[in-house]
């Protein structure tokens, strides 16, 4: 079960950075053109959100059943693993700042959905859907240094 899901982890990863785009892009324009908030943004929105869950759901099986370095760092927690770079990306930045990337997400959906204007529904989005995009690209192991290993970026090929 374990390398089925942390190649489905890997794969959708890449379909939330392309909802993430398409959500920043539709925001984006709707509030510079003040376009009227359709039902095609909400139905974005709500992928883009819906499947930032979904990645928090496989992310937390993953770290609290079935990996063993989740596993493994959730029962070092504390000075040791503070103390390895590697050990505590995996077993603190990563989940909590995903955590509150996908808290940021969720802020964005439900806060444009009770604006009184369309103008502030895609700016109330863009501005969380932009958050939530950054912390993400932030703790997406690319192998950016000690501090972010790197990782397959397309798993199972």
């Amino acid at each position: 079960m374990y390398p089925f899901l942390l190649a489905l982890h890997n794969w959708s990863r890449w379909l939330v950075l392309i909802l993430a785009l398409v959500a920043l892009y539709k925001s984006f324009t709707g509030w510079q053109s003040n376009r009227v908030y359709t039902k095609g943004d909400s139905a974005v929105y709500a992928s883009f959100t819906g499947f930032m869950l979904l990645q928090l759901i496989i992310g937390g099986l993953l770290y609290f059943v079935y990996s063993p370095v989740g596993l493994q760092a959730f029962q070092r927690l504390g000075g040791a693993v503070m103390k390895d770079p590697v050990g505590r990306f995996w077993g603190v930045e990563h989940i909590t700042i995903m955590v509150l990337a996908v808290g940021a997400a969720q802020a964005g959906r439900s806060l444009s959905k009770k604006q009184p204007t369309d103008l502030l529904k895609h700016k109330k989005a863009f501005t969380w859907f932009a958050i939530a995009v950054v912390l993400v690209l932030l703790m997406i192991p690319w192998g950016l240094g000690a501090w972010n290993p790197g990782r397959p970026l397309w798993r199972g090929l």
